[in-house]
């Protein structure tokens, strides 16, 4: 195995687990993620690539590469990506239950602030990269952010009444 192969390999080690959180939980499945981190990684190795480790940080890149694929799939695909299973009776608990009302009201955010929201939070990422990432100014990432919050605020109050609604 050459060094290029190898380097990937450690690429791939070091930042799968991020980007399949993050493509999944744009995709809301496990299958579309797999494959998305697949291309994601694929892409790495064909000429022509876009990747210029001069202009950005790897992980940047990646990121950025996942978010697109995410984007396309979503575009070229006729009703959206694959449901969610339904839940199983183990998973109706309370916990499995909240996550689940937290999933759903991330989900109803708009598609720039539940991306942001999730780099930010999900995969802790810096503010500055995730501009990088967006393609937006880091004044419209904490604006996205701010958004994103007060939404999930007021999404999530039925379930916390000692929280103050802002409307």
């Amino acid at each position: 195995m050459d060094r290029s192969n190898q380097a990937i390999l450690r690429y791939f080690d070091e930042h799968h687990g991020p980007l399949f959180r993050f493509a999944w939980r744009l995709t809301n499945s496990v299958t579309d993620a797999e494959d998305i981190v697949q291309e994601v990684f694929l892409a790495l190795l064909r000429p022509g690539c876009g990747f210029d480790p001069e202009r950005t940080p790897l992980r940047t890149y990646l990121f950025g590469a996942v978010r697109n694929q995410a984007l396309k799939r979503m575009r070229n695909s006729p009703g959206g990506l694959e449901a969610s299973p339904p839940l199983s009776p183990e998973r109706e608990c309370y916990a499995g239950e909240l996550a689940q009302i937290v999933e759903r009201a991330i989900g109803q955010l708009p598609e720039g602030q539940r991306e942001t929201l999730l780099l930010a939070h999900y995969e802790q990422l810096p503010l500055a990269e995730i501009a990088e990432i967006l393609g937006i100014d880091v004044g419209a990432v904490k604006s996205r952010l701010q958004r994103a919050r007060a939404s999930l605020r007021n999404l999530l109050a039925p379930y916390a009444p000692n929280v103050e609604r802002k409307l």
